[in-house]
């Protein structure tokens, strides 16, 4: 009893902390005119701040440093609650949203999944757009201290291993002697790179507005944007490129980032093998596709192909999920090597998801070590990440629990079958390793046939029949939940 009034107490600091984020939508909203919507902000403003500080008061005899088991229980009622008070601005802003569409919103911006429910983007108001890209933005930093400052001191799906063995974190296990001080190196290198690409798309032609909420969502790798055609509203190589070049700097590790804005010293990316190869697999797959969309005749020249395919790639591999294209309409092979990609590229201590690059290597070196055990029955193969080898524990069962997870996505789509909903055949998934909107189609892999995201979906098979249930919905909020707690 006493460590749940103590994991009250700390989450009364998150509720309230979080009701200070509130004040920049309503800003946004004085700005622009849209005094109707400020009701939703305000009230889930003193919602958020006034229940936070009750819960602190109640619970204030009860304060105490978390022991692990207490770590996860407050992981996920933190989720869910900040989740559940994020709901109120789409409540009460945006009459006939029921409460579970209001909180798959909330939920997949804050997870960064970036999967919607909302139609007519142009249409919102700009502080109800905002809120759903700061959602995004902050569900990425709260993914980088839980998977570089939180997770590691308890070992947890082998990153401990990576907290001890991969450059960049690898001779410093820790930023900065407390998980505090951390979370504020993380948050500062987070908030510095979102400016700055905040200010090169506004520099490339984009609004302030239409900047700043595309930076949030960049940077956190939701892929929320404030056009239903995404970025294939824009029209510009420039902008691009940009958003090419910062979702790949979102998807590296946020710890060695700040290592290397540290010393000076950008060796630390050469070092990370989690970089290496994230980076390598990336450029050559944009250079496969594009060559095999060129032999194709998808486009009418190579430059177009390369394009189209090295944004995209780059989108679906780092799971923004942002788009260009109708990828849905190339041949079959390059929409399912995209979302192949997709499973594992991004870095640890990163805002992507998937099962992490760092996995996947443990993964390539363990079954190699096994297939050279089998030769070699005597031999002692120790499994080495950057010349270090691990221990049994970490790759304990926590290890292959977070990488089973992610190929669980058949039995929620083989329960939305039994439902009579009948998804994309790989957006489940997609769900669970956190794209964003492009991989949410609901008829088949391309972000245009996906109609409205989620607020319509295909239940015949062909074109959209009527709305979303909101009992199908859930499944997918818990999917995205689970994948929130265990990838990470």
């Amino acid at each position: 009893m006493r460590s749940l009034l103590g994991v009250l107490h700390i989450l009364g600091s998150l509720l309230a902390w979080f009701g200070l984020f509130f004040l920049l939508p309503i800003l946004t909203a004085m700005i622009y005119g849209e005094f109707a919507a400020l009701p939703g902000f305000v009230i889930g403003a003193l919602l958020s701040v006034l229940g936070g500080l009750l819960l602190r008061a109640l619970s204030a005899r009860y304060r105490y440093d978390l022991q692990p088991r207490d770590a996860y229980l407050l992981v996920t009622v933190s989720w869910l609650t900040i989740a559940a008070v994020a709901t109120a601005p789409f409540l009460i802003d945006l009459p006939g949203l029921t409460f579970t569409k209001a909180y798959f919103e909330s939920m997949s911006g804050l997870s960064t999944t970036g999967s919607t429910v909302l139609v007519g983007l142009e249409q919102l108001p700009h502080a109800i757009n905002l809120w759903r890209s700061e959602l995004s933005w902050l569900g990425g930093m709260g993914i980088i201290v839980l998977s570089v400052a939180i997770l590691p001191l308890l070992g947890v799906g082998g990153l401990q291993l990576y907290r001890a063995g991969a450059p960049g974190f690898v001779k410093d296990a820790k930023l900065a002697p407390r998980i505090i001080a951390t979370a504020k190196s993380l948050g500062l290198v987070y908030g510095a790179l979102t400016l700055a690409c905040t200010i090169s798309l506004w520099a490339a032609g984009m609004s302030l507005f239409d900047a700043i909420c595309h930076a949030f969502s960049t940077l956190s790798l939701g892929g929320f944007s404030t056009h239903d055609a995404n970025i294939a509203y824009f029209h510009s190589p420039l902008i691009e490129m940009l958003l090419m070049v910062f979702m790949l700097i979102a998807a590296l590790n946020f710890a060695t980032h700040f290592l290397a804005l540290r010393k000076g010293d950008f060796s630390v990316y050469s070092r990370d093998p989690e970089a290496r190869w994230m980076l390598l697999l990336i450029f050559a797959s944009c250079i496969g596709i594009s060559v095999f969309l060129s032999l194709k005749h998808v486009y009418a020249n190579y430059g177009g192909s390369l394009r189209y395919a090295a944004f995209n790639v780059i989108s679906m591999a780092t799971d923004s999920g942002f788009y260009n294209t109708d990828y849905g309409r190339w041949p079959i092979f390059a929409p399912l090597w995209m979302l192949f990609l997709s499973s594992l590229c991004c870095c640890t201590g990163s805002t992507g998801g998937g099962i992490r690059m760092f996995r996947s290597l443990i993964l390539i070196k363990q079954s190699l070590r096994e297939m050279i055990t089998l030769v070699h029955p005597r031999a002692v193969v120790p499994l080495k990440i950057s010349g270090r080898a691990s221990r049994r524990r970490e790759l304990g069962p926590g290890f292959y629990l977070s990488v089973f997870h992610d190929h669980r996505g058949a039995d929620l789509r083989a329960a939305g079958k039994r439902h009579g909903l009948r998804v994309g055949p790989f957006s489940d998934r997609g769900l669970r390793q956190q794209r964003g909107p492009g991989a949410q189609s609901g008829r088949a892999l391309g972000p245009l046939q996906r109609a409205h995201g989620f607020s319509e979906l295909d239940l015949r098979g062909g074109h959209v029949s009527r709305p979303c249930p909101d009992h199908h919905l859930r499944r997918f909020v818990y999917a995205d939940l689970l994948a929130q707690v265990s990838l990470h």
